[in-house]
């Protein structure tokens, strides 16, 4: 049920200023967006088309803190079936902008981002790794990367991890 006291009837708009995002209102829900999805043959969460109307409407709050804006693969089989142009790999990707800026962020982005604080790369190495390197003839991999944690070590990134 939709409640028309929580819709933002200026959430396309907000969408269509945000690099990526100005193609939203030219959809006319054909659905050749949803028919050729991959993600969408996996997981009935994701309906390209429904995210789209659900915008359009203004559903604001259930679209930013939705799991389902994350399952987009950019695969761009949608961006180019569209008889529309819509290129709705830019618009999710505006989704997600929008809805990181409104502290909504997907749990294994945030792991990401802690694994690169910590460890300046996504994956830690162990002593056990460096042995296999040795014994393969390769060099030592460094534990940590120093310079890409001063790099990410932004309060704003650091805010984003916890």
């Amino acid at each position: 049920m939709i409640r028309t006291s929580e819709l933002d009837p200026n959430f396309k708009d907000e969408v269509s200023k945000e690099l990526g995002g100005w193609e939203i209102s030219r959809c006319f829900a054909c659905g050749t967006c949803t028919a050729g999805c991959p993600v969408r043959e996996i997981d009935d969460k994701y309906n390209p088309r429904k995210i789209i109307r659900m915008v359009l409407l203004g559903m604001r709050e259930e679209v930013l803190s939705s799991e389902f804006i994350w399952l987009c693969s950019t695969c761009y089989t949608c961006y180019d079936r569209c008889p529309q142009d819509v290129h709705l790999t830019d618009i999710m990707t505006a989704l997600k902008n929008i809805a990181v800026r409104e502290g909504y962020m997907h749990p294994s982005f945030k792991e990401q981002a802690r694994l690169v604080l910590e460890f300046g790369r996504l994956y830690e190495v162990e002593d056990f790794d460096n042995k296999k390197r040795e014994k393969m003839g390769l060099p030592p991999v460094q534990k940590t990367i120093d310079e890409v944690r001063k790099v990410v070590k932004d309060p704003a990134i650091a805010e984003v991890c916890e």
